[in-house]
């Protein structure tokens, strides 16, 4: 039993390393319930452990793969699972059992250290920040959302320009008619080719629209930090929100300068977690806010679930009004990352066909692959719908 207790002891110290939630007389715990289903097979090994040592349902996929790793055959296990922490510091069992070594996936050595069997596992890992990327925000403790946020500055956006209508000197196509005027003058006879024009590039303005109302409550305050932290990247970005009525949040945000936003932004919006109309706020920006914003091939970002309580041919009539006056319309819905989850409100379907893209925005993998997407936008607009719908592992449709 010396043998399973110091094991078990090194995977409960795997188990915290991957930031899983087990507290220090788990160990104890573990060990009991190895010992009442009597090690007969590791299937009862692993569920014996789970009801030990597991706290969160979310836990319950890590748990699997840390023990498939820990206890599975000495040799072809591969992992994700970020073992480095492991690695150094407790020494009462001798060396560490689990070891990070580069990206090596090899499997197990048995080695000889003093006469005493050591096992050494060299797998492949993903750190914790890996971890919290790919965890859904509607599950963030408040430390996880610190460390989220933390991690949402680091991300760099930088949409494609557009070009405008001035011209510069360049290797263009378009001649460029001052400049061989000129030269002409100069130099009549001049042999050499004229010169040449292109056109100017400019920053692409975004515009964000963000649900808050109750359906969304529970992504509410990672949009908005979002939304914070994009403003002060980006000087040409609007931000608004909106439940049943729409707020301009925008001075309001830079003023914030990535400070918490939840506490000042709440008190300046009066339907804040009510009910949905997502026509009517669609209808009111169109009306009131799209010809200050949407100049010059803006880009549309909307954030929302879908349910709407309005009529859903208002509510498309207005998505169709909106994508004819930007450049391109994406709607990002933190459903989307579900496998299950299906676009069946009446409304978002039949507004569906004027969105351009249809992304997931639910944990900071899918916010990284926006920006990128973002940074890979055609520089014309579209010339029909090209209507594209990811899900968290990528495009489905």
């Amino acid at each position: 039993m010396g043998h399973l207790l110091g094991n078990l002891t090194r995977f409960t110290r795997l188990l915290r390393s991957l930031g899983l939630s087990v507290p220090p007389g788990s160990t104890v715990e573990a060990v009991r319930a190895a010992q009442c289903v009597g090690l007969r097979s590791k299937s009862d090994l692993r569920h014996a452990l789970r009801a030990a040592l597991v706290r969160r349902a979310e836990d319950l996929k890590l748990f699997d793969e840390a023990f498939r790793v820990f206890w599975g055959p000495p040799s072809g296990t591969q992992t994700k699972l970020d073992l480095r922490p492991l690695g150094a510091g407790d020494r009462r069992f001798g060396d560490p059992v689990v070891e990070m070594e580069s990206l090596a996936v090899e499997g197990r050595e048995r080695l000889e250290r003093g006469g005493s069997r050591v096992e050494r596992v060299r797998i492949a890992t993903y750190s914790d920040r890996e971890v919290l990327r790919e965890k859904d925000f509607k599950r963030l403790t408040a430390e996880e959302t610190a460390q989220a946020v933390e991690l949402l500055r680091e991300l760099r956006w930088r949409p494609s320009p557009r070009r405008t209508k001035r011209w510069k000197p360049g290797r263009g196509t378009s001649l460029d008619p001052r400049r061989t005027m000129a030269r002409l003058a100069r130099r009549p006879n001049d042999p050499e080719p004229p010169p040449r024009r292109e056109r100017k590039l400019a920053p692409r303005r975004l515009v964000l629209l963000c649900d808050i109302s109750g359906s969304m409550e529970r992504y509410t305050r990672m949009f908005l930090w979002f939304a914070c932290c994009l403003t002060s990247r980006l000087d040409r970005t609007e931000c608004f929100l909106f439940a049943t009525r729409l707020t301009r949040i925008t001075s309001q945000l830079r003023g914030l300068r990535e400070r918490n936003p939840l506490q000042a932004i709440s008190r300046l919006v009066q339907d804040w977690s009510g009910g949905t109309r997502i026509g009517d706020s669609l209808r009111a920006f169109n009306m009131h806010w799209a010809r200050r914003t949407l100049g010059s091939g803006a880009v549309v970002l909307v954030i929302s679930d879908g349910w709407d309580r309005g009529d859903p041919s208002s509510m498309q009539a207005e998505v169709s009004r909106l994508r004819r006056s930007s450049h391109r319309l994406i709607w990002l819905s933190p459903l989307l990352g579900s496998p299950e989850y299906r676009p069946l409100t009446r409304g978002l379907r039949a507004s569906l066909p004027h969105v351009d893209d249809f992304l997931p925005v639910h944990n900071l993998a899918s916010l990284d692959r926006l920006a990128q997407h973002l940074n890979r936008l055609p520089e014309k607009p579209r010339g029909g719908p090209t209507r594209s719908v990811q899900r968290a592992q990528g495009p489905v449709w």
